[in-house]
């Protein structure tokens, strides 16, 4: 059997960015600074990839994970949401951390 997958370099960028926000995320709650959303971001970064790795198994032949992906958002699928809405809060924490740490800066 022969299965598609995205390149490489995608991988290693989502995988990045997962690490790199659990390690900001771990160094907020230890600084006490945005301490519940960090809690939730450490969450989404440890059971985002595990949803999306136990969901993709299921996929056909002759698609990847990101047409699978969307593919199960437009049947409304619990676990596509869920990853969609982790990614989107990740990408709301780093807004809400470098807004803070500019902040912080200027005043």
């Amino acid at each position: 059997m022969h299965w598609e997958t995205l390149p490489g370099w995608i991988w290693a960028i989502y995988y990045t960015f997962l690490l790199i926000t659990l390690g900001a995320s771990i160094f907020s709650v230890l600084r006490k600074r945005m301490v519940l959303m960090s809690v939730v971001a450490i969450v989404i970064c440890l059971s985002v990839p595990v949803v999306g790795f136990i969901n993709s198994i299921g996929r056909g032949e002759g698609t990847d994970e990101l047409e699978y992906l969307v593919s199960c958002l437009q049947e409304g699928s619990v676990w596509a949401v869920f990853i969609l809405l982790g990614i989107s809060f990740l990408f709301l924490w780093w807004f809400i951390f470098f807004s803070k740490v500019r902040d912080r800066a200027a005043g």
